[in-house]
């Protein structure tokens, strides 16, 4: 092996650790940033009240839930104490295949955190439920389409 091959810096090193600096963020980092956020917005803190209770900024709340940066196992023990989760609750919905489930790709559409916060609003059971129905009809119209 050559021996640039072992220096810190380079490439081939950080090839074998799995992650080069330019390659898209793994779909499992995707899905616990999406599932971090969910869980902010479902108790109605705020990044920055959640970056306080972390010791954080709230920009680096914002790049875990953007996955700009990724969360440490401890990190992700915290933020579950914080938010009052066991820390399997963000992997919950990722197919064990390894293939992301599309939840985190479906809570990047527009509106869709706003429909979730609406819904869970919502303190009436029944309600909720003739929504829940209301909407399946809807769709299942559209697909009609």
């Amino acid at each position: 092996m050559k021996r640039e091959a072992l220096m810190p810096g380079s490439t081939r090193r950080r090839e074998e650790r799995g992650r080069r600096k330019a390659d898209t963020p793994h779909p499992v980092d995707v899905h616990v940033g999406a599932r971090v956020r969910l869980r902010r917005i479902e108790l109605g803190i705020s990044q920055e009240k959640l970056a306080a209770e972390l010791g954080l900024t709230s920009q680096q709340v914002y790049k875990y839930e953007r996955v700009a940066n990724r969360i440490s196992a401890s990190r992700l023990f915290h933020i579950g104490k914080v938010l009052g989760v066991k820390v399997a609750s963000f992997y919950e919905g990722y197919e064990e295949a390894g293939a992301p489930s599309g939840f985190a790709a479906e809570l990047q559409r527009p509106g869709m955190i706003e429909l979730c916060n609406a819904f869970y609003a919502i303190d009436d059971a029944a309600l909720r439920r003739r929504l829940l129905d209301l909407a399946k009809t809807l769709a299942a119209s559209d697909e009609l389409k």
